[in-house]
């Protein structure tokens, strides 16, 4: 790690040189910012490294705050909905501000935008950009971070097997069981064909997501796939949401036999010790696999993309072949709709800050994000903070920098422009109760399902009726309103 050290030690040196023709220092002595966010180092340990930074170069004092990830959204809802107001900032999943947006507690940072020349929003990929930070048109939330999930596949142990890469989970099912127990971290004991993180009450319903996003959107992101948009009716209890559930737990047959038990931090300590042949996850795996823990998978575990030949009719519920008229982005005949999982991370500022620390806030915020400052970030996988700028995904050159190899360099590059690029990108909820739709509802029947309590079919139908109460406590109307202020309006 020393050497990954000295290198973020020398790149946070530049950035101070960098950013120091914005605010000479002391513009904001006697300023504090009160950031919440999720305990570090991830994501918590990156923000507070750079306010480290932002303080010497503006006197503001930066007090990063931390909570469990299940209590970031309460706490700041409650905070500036009561009036305590002792959080300024909250550093969340980019979705969970239309909920803020809609009471009025998010702060519109156009004004600030529109005087700041180093945030540089075009140089912010169009997904990330459009539908992340903006809510009804204007920003409010600043992206440090961007997250969708993709694919991982172990190059050297499929190329020994004569494999190619997956394009659809019929695929990745086939490969997962042909290399279900082989030796791939040369220890000769036998690894998995697929890892995947399943435990319940923690983040197994964004994995399954991916796998659903593919078969049931076909139009384009603002038709979404969880609901039709129109009307908010659920979209959960068809032949396309059945067959990613059985996909799902059929992967399970190739997996580590605690699986149903092991959440993301187990799941990447397996993979970075050489015994997953594939796994889906965010884009942290790229990075990670650079750490002094993975040496054994350096250079070795590629990105890709999967999705699906067949897709949702909506009008009878039932299973079609891709063609022009079902799935008008398919690419040679596979549907992808990469899933936005999560949205990535961003900024928001309290809306009844005091003016100067608003100002303050808005000025740390655009400090992490720029690229002087993100292009560094993005290449370690412990700050959490996943490609989300232009500039960091058009040259191999930062991740060469990093320890990537060209070929490693240029497919990691690869998997997540053609995800940013495709008009069929899937977005995560962005309404209120999202975290309930989908945290809650969709996590419990999913567990219960892959504990085999209930039935695939039972499973959905539970789903169905849990999303349709959420919808009826915040009011029908209101919430297709939410969905096409995230989104834009359903076609």
């Amino acid at each position: 790690m020393e050497i990954r050290k000295l290198a973020t030690a020398a790149a946070s040196a530049v950035a101070l040189c960098a950013w120091s023709g914005i605010a000479s220092a002391g513009p904001y002595d006697g300023v504090t910012i009160n950031i919440l966010t999720r305990p570090g180092p991830v994501i918590a340990g990156a923000v507070s490294q750079r306010g480290k930074e932002f303080e010497k170069l503006t006197g503001a004092k930066i007090i990063v705050n931390e909570v469990p990830y299940a209590e970031i959204f309460p706490k700041v809802q409650q905070d500036w909905s009561s009036g305590t107001n002792s959080i300024d900032v909250a550093v969340f999943a980019a979705g969970w501000g239309v909920e803020l947006a809609a009471a009025g507690l998010l702060e519109n940072l156009d004004p600030y935008i529109a005087k700041d020349s180093k945030i540089d929003l075009q140089d912010i990929a169009p997904y990330f950009r459009e539908f992340a930070q903006k809510i009804g048109g204007h920003t409010m939330v600043i992206q440090v971070d961007g997250d969708f999930q993709m694919v991982y596949y172990r190059k050297d142990i499929l190329e020994k097997n004569n494999l190619q890469p997956p394009k659809t989970w019929d695929d990745y099912l086939a490969i997962a069981k042909a290399i279900n127990g082989q030796d791939m971290s040369g220890d000769g004991k036998p690894g998995y064909g697929s890892c995947i993180f399943k435990k319940r009450n923690a983040q197994s319903y964004f994995a399954v997501q991916t796998i659903a996003s593919t078969i049931v959107q076909t139009q384009g992101t603002a038709q979404g796939f969880q609901f039709d948009n129109a009307t908010m009716k659920p979209l959960v209890n068809n032949e396309g949401w059945k067959k990613a559930f059985e996909l799902y737990k059929e992967t399970s047959k190739y997996g580590p036999p605690e699986e149903l038990n092991m959440d993301i931090g187990d799941t990447r300590a397996l993979f970075k010790s050489g015994r997953c042949g594939l796994l889906i996850e965010w884009g942290d795996p790229g990075p990670l696999q650079l750490e002094d823990d993975a040496k054994g998978i350096k250079n070795k575990l590629y990105a890709t993309n999967v999705g699906s030949k067949e897709v949702l009719d909506r009008k009878t519920g039932k299973l079609v072949p891709v063609s022009k008229e079902s799935a008008p982005h398919a690419i040679d005949g596979v549907n992808y709709a990469p899933f936005s999982a999560f949205g990535g991370w961003g900024g928001a500022v309290n809306a009844k800050s005091d003016p100067k620390v608003k100002q303050a806030a808005y000025d740390f915020l655009s400090y992490i994000s720029q690229k002087e400052q993100s292009n560094v970030d993005v290449t370690m996988g412990w700050t959490g903070f996943n490609p989300y700028r232009l500039s960091q995904l058009k040259s191999t050159d930062l991740w060469v920098k990093s320890g990537m190899d060209e070929g490693l360099a240029k497919n990691y590059m690869g998997a997540i422009n053609n995800a940013l690029n495709n008009p069929n990108m899937a977005s995560d909820l962005k309404i209120p109760g999202a975290q309930q739709y989908t945290g809650v509802v969709l996590d419990t029947e999913l567990a219960r399902y892959m504990a085999g309590e209930i039935t695939v079919d039972e499973a959905l139908k539970n789903i169905e009726a849990g999303w349709e109460k959420i919808t009826k406590d915040f009011g029908r109307d209101e919430q297709i309103k939410q969905m096409a202020l995230a989104v834009g309006p359903a076609k």
